[in-house]
């Protein structure tokens, strides 16, 4: 019985998980539960989370940055999350300007 209860989160995508969870935030909120339909509500939201934060894990693995190179053509890179926060960070040398890459997003 287990093994058919994650198998069916497992095939759950992300927007089924997220409006299971939500139906579970407003029984858990309408206050008309006994406390172990809500300690198993709540397992049952902890598990559904888990879903949902592999899903979203999943998706940022996949994410592509599609850029320009110096000849203007596009080029699609693999994201790449410290490239990317080291890109928002202030430069240390605001006189070095890379003009080779444009970045869309």
């Amino acid at each position: 019985m287990a093994k058919a209860a994650e198998k069916a989160q497992a095939e759950l995508n992300f927007e089924t998980a997220m409006d299971r969870l939500e139906e579970i935030v407003d029984q858990m909120e309408s206050g008309k539960m006994m406390l172990e339909e809500l300690i198993v509500r709540y397992e049952e939201g902890m598990k559904l989370v888990k879903v949902c934060q592999e899903r979203l894990a999943s998706a940022e693995q996949r994410i592509e940055i599609i850029t320009r190179n110096h000849a203007g053509k596009p080029v699609v890179k693999e994201f790449e999350p410290a490239a990317e926060t080291a890109r928002n960070a202030p430069a240390a040398d605001k006189g070095n300007t890379d003009h080779d890459e444009v970045s869309l997003f």
